[in-house]
């Protein structure tokens, strides 16, 4: 469910964010999935942490429509995935001191992602997956989101970034019996923003690193569950060549559980929350997603 992680992490403006297990797993060429989801965060949902804003307490929710296809990528397998999140924002805060409430809504930034592995994941028609077994698998991908999401320049708090972001990622997955172990590494790299609160200043973002580890359990063929952990650093800002005091060194945990419900159709359930924040993400986001998956030969 690529898509649906692609979308949290842009709701909340920072792809380093992205936990979600599984995704340098194989799958047989030509297989499709639709996946709609609905989430809740709350607390310090700080849409951009170089906003002059403090004590913030928000509330949002976010729907996602999301697709993702496997590929052959000169024999090995790959996905292409788009998301797109709708959300609604409730929040209230100290600006400069004065206490202000807002409230927001409409389409986030579109989100897209590639990505191809390198090693340990040929690509396989379905009757030619049913004989694979997963050991290494070492992949990389690519996320870019978009500037399409709602934007106002004189507005301090939006849904929209106003800007593109990249992310090159590269990321190793080892099967252990029941068990799989994950970790990816990756960089977002930020365009400009130059319509930036009151709309006449210049917002740079430095690159954020981020580290993603996970550790899955089989307990049978439809029924997987998830421990996730996220690190990530950097990102420090600066608006018209001025610093802030952004500088972020934050960690998140999450937990996904996922059911297979027939060849069609499965459900997830992930919660995640922070550990540490040094920047603006101390909040705590649960969700549902459910997954159409259809292709040749799928019954």
């Amino acid at each position: 469910m690529l898509a649906v992680a692609l979308a949290v992490s842009i709701v909340h403006g920072a792809c380093a964010q992205q936990m979600e297990p599984r995704s340098y797993s194989n799958a047989p060429v030509g297989l499709n999935f639709l996946v709609a989801a609905y989430q809740y965060s709350w607390g310090d949902v700080l849409l951009d942490p170089s906003l002059p804003i403090t004590n913030i307490d928000a509330k949002v929710n976010s729907v996602v429509l999301g697709y993702s296809r496997y590929l052959d990528l000169w024999g090995q397998s790959g996905t292409i995935s788009v998301a797109l999140p709708y959300a609604t924002v409730s929040a209230n805060g100290d600006v400069e001191g004065q206490p202000q409430t807002i409230d927001r809504s409409g389409f986030a930034d579109v989100a897209m992602r590639f990505a191809v592995n390198l090693y340990g994941a040929p690509a396989l028609s379905l009757p030619e997956f049913r004989n694979y077994q997963q050991d290494t698998i070492v992949g990389v991908s690519l996320v870019v989101t978009a500037p399409t999401g709602r934007y106002y320049p004189d507005k301090l708090i939006n849904i929209g970034t106003n800007r593109w972001s990249f992310k090159p990622e590269v990321g190793v997955s080892k099967a252990l019996g029941p068990w799989t172990l994950e970790g990816a590494f990756g960089v977002t790299f930020y365009t400009d923003n130059s319509e930036f609160y009151p709309g006449t200043s210049v917002r740079h973002q430095d690159p954020l690193y981020a580290l993603q580890l996970h550790a899955i359990y089989n307990f049978n063929p439809k029924l997987w569950g998830a421990l996730d952990a996220t690190y990530y650093a950097g990102g420090r800002t600066s608006v018209n060549g001025t610093l802030n005091e952004d500088l972020q060194s934050n960690t998140r945990w999450g937990a996904t559980l996922a059911q297979s419900l027939d060849a069609r159709n499965s459900i997830k359930l992930y919660v995640n929350a922070g550990v540490y924040a040094r920047t603006g993400t101390d909040f705590t986001t649960i969700g549902i997603a459910w997954q159409y998956r259809w292709g040749p030969g799928l019954k």
